[in-house]
């Protein structure tokens, strides 16, 4: 079961965004500012964040700095949610390395497809790397395999037979 960490400061729409996404199958958790969802998001490792932009103590954008420079967080897929629908609010996010933009108010079908879709890119890019490393591991036996002939072999007598 995948988990979503939602952050939002409005208890009902916080409220109504976590039923939404139980009643699909999701494991949800919640926190009602910035400040909290960091804490939660680096010791949850949810799958996904949905996060307000407008919300006081740390605002949405800054969630997302602090997140991005930390290791535990910085592949974590970051959907903003919003009533700003202003150009250069969604320029910020999306520079910022957010995933997807959804504006408030919005229907669940809009909300569960973008979940679906960023889930879905994630395993994608998580597959990928998986196979590039598994390619580099072997790579890296394989040298070391013929490394360790070369030395077996280094400074051998040669001798040659004849029929």
């Amino acid at each position: 079961m995948k988990k979503i960490l939602v952050i939002e400061d409005n208890l009902e729409v916080r409220e109504n965004i976590c039923e939404i996404l139980e009643l699909d199958g999701y494991n949800v958790i919640d926190a009602e500012n910035g400040k909290r969802g960091i804490q939660i998001a680096k010791d949850n490792s949810p799958d996904l964040i949905l996060c307000d932009v407008m919300m006081p103590e740390l605002d949405g954008f800054g969630v997302l700095k602090i997140l991005s420079k930390n290791d535990l967080t910085k592949n974590i897929p970051f959907i903003f949610l919003t009533a700003k629908a202003e150009n250069t609010d969604f320029r910020k996010g999306m520079g910022l390395g957010a995933d997807d933009y959804i504006t408030k108010p919005f229907d669940d079908t809009q909300l569960l497809e973008a979940i679906e879709m960023r889930l879905k890119k994630s395993e994608d890019h998580l597959s990928h790397s998986a196979k590039n490393d598994r390619g580099i591991q072997q790579f890296f036996s394989e040298v070391k395999a013929q490394k360790d002939f070369e030395k077996l072999i280094e400074d051998k007598e040669i001798r040659t037979f004849n029929d």
